[in-house]
């Protein structure tokens, strides 16, 4: 029997298997493939492990994804985790090829993928408060948001939380630098019912403007001089 031959539920079988890039090359070979290739069903599941494979044309979004990950565990990480005005010209250009990249592909899911229910990005230093302010609204059958290793997410998102994560019941915001003990204890204080883990998240040195750090290192200064 050749494979054009099997019924639709069997082909769609038979992609789940295959990776992004399989699935694309294979649904080059004829209309039929092409046909299971696009169907929504196929997409209820999405791993991303960098920001390039964003950009690639192997993948279908629509109301059907449930399932979303972007983890970029990368060395590169590192420099998106600098902040920006200490980061010099390479590290800035550098930024500058994919700083959009995620924000972007995020707000093209709120648009499309009502009915996401988990997400988890890790090592995506430009995701933005807005953006996941965007997607709880957008998305309000979310059960379970990941994040990690995401430094600008601040308490902004802990407080959108609150307002917008009505279905949430698991919270992750694991090593994101800049959030706080009080925004923890506020998500704590309204959200009783979420299971909440920000492992160092509240330890770390949060970022500073380079006007505040002036401030804080004159006050000291002061005092000795007093």
């Amino acid at each position: 029997m050749h494979i054009t031959q099997l019924n639709r539920e069997c082909l769609l079988h038979l992609f789940s298997f295959l990776d992004k890039d399989s699935r694309k090359s294979l649904a080059k070979t004829c209309h039929k493939l092409l046909q299971v290739f696009q169907d929504p069903l196929l997409w209820s599941l999405l791993n991303f492990h960098s920001p390039a494979e964003l950009k690639k044309d192997n993948f279908l979004l629509g109301p059907a994804l449930k399932y979303l990950s972007i983890c970029w565990y990368s060395e590169r990480v590192k420099v998106c985790n600098i902040e920006d005005w200490m980061k010099n010209s390479f590290q800035k250009d550098f930024c500058n090829r994919h700083e959009h990249t995620v924000n972007d592909f995020l707000l093209q899911v709120c648009n499309r993928c009502p009915n996401l229910l988990s997400l988890t990005l890790s090592g995506c230093g430009h995701v933005t408060d807005n953006c996941i302010l965007l997607l709880l609204k957008s998305c309000p059958n979310l059960t379970t948001l990941k994040l990690e290793n995401c430094v600008r997410i601040t308490d902004q998102t802990l407080e959108a939380v609150t307002l917008y994560g009505g279905s949430l019941r698991t919270l992750h915001v694991d090593f994101c630098r800049n959030i706080t003990q009080t925004g923890l204890e506020r998500i704590r204080e309204k959200r009783p019912w979420v299971t909440l883990r920000a492992d160092r998240s509240a330890t770390m040195i949060p970022d500073s403007k380079p006007e505040k750090r002036m401030m804080l290192e004159k006050a000291p200064r002061k005092l000795v001089q007093l």
